[in-house]
């Protein structure tokens, strides 16, 4: 098993029942072991759209890193996100921000980058991940 850690975020719909719905079916694939609590944040980017609410969740899965992300894909596919503008509003967003100590730079699935290029730089990441693993810096 590996360990991973994803953030999700919401800002369309009823926000904390996607967020639910996403660790709920990820769960078929990763068991979780912590979640932090769910966060308003401010949308970064793109900033005229509604309100944030993001979390950070740990894990470990059996999954390989493409299937996981591929996996993340399809779930938020699953809770209703359809395609939009970068950054824009979503119903639900899901990144794997770490995989194991693995490092990674994939063309084949989208542009996987593990560790998440962004996610030290992204306090609606950092805060809830902190909460969950006060050692990460």
């Amino acid at each position: 098993m590996t360990p991973v850690v994803i953030a999700l975020g919401s800002n369309l719909g009823e926000r904390e029942a996607n967020l639910e719905r996403g660790l709920q079916l990820l769960s078929e694939a990763v068991r979780w072991e912590r979640v932090s609590t769910f966060l308003e944040s401010a949308p970064m980017y793109e900033t005229d759209q509604p309100t944030f609410l993001n979390a950070v969740a740990r894990g470990e899965t059996a999954m390989g890193p493409i299937a996981l992300f591929r996996m993340l894909k399809a779930v938020e596919q699953a809770v209703g996100r359809t395609p939009g503008p970068r950054y824009g509003p979503r119903v639900l967003d899901l990144d794997l921000i770490q995989y194991g100590v693995l490092e990674l730079r994939s063309d084949v699935a989208e542009g996987l980058v593990v560790p998440h290029p962004h996610a030290r730089e992204r306090d609606f990441v950092m805060i809830p991940w902190r909460e969950i693993d006060p050692l990460v810096v």
